[in-house]
């Protein structure tokens, strides 16, 4: 796995918006999700989809570890939401 801070992305945030990625005190962060079926049979058509924010501005060998990754909310139900779900700040 490698830190994006190296990709495109990353690169044209950064032009875009220097006045963000000039200042070290603001957090970069990461929303990712991922499914599992909580009774362990594929033939189970019940699912459970976690969403973890993972801090970017960690070192690159500190914010995949588990101590760093924050579970946010799991999204129960019959089925996986696949892309039908929305977070509301």
């Amino acid at each position: 796995m490698v830190h994006p801070f190296n990709g495109e992305a990353w690169k044209h945030f950064n032009s875009e918006h220097p006045h963000f990625s000039t200042e070290s005190r603001n957090v970069r962060l990461e929303l990712c999700t991922d499914g599992f079926n909580p009774f362990g049979s594929f033939a189970s058509p019940y699912s459970c989809w976690q969403v973890i924010l993972t801090v970017y501005n960690l070192p690159p060998g500190m914010c995949m570890r588990p101590e760093f990754m924050f579970l946010s909310i799991v999204i129960p139900g019959p089925s996986s939401p696949k892309f039908n779900f929305e977070i509301n700040t």
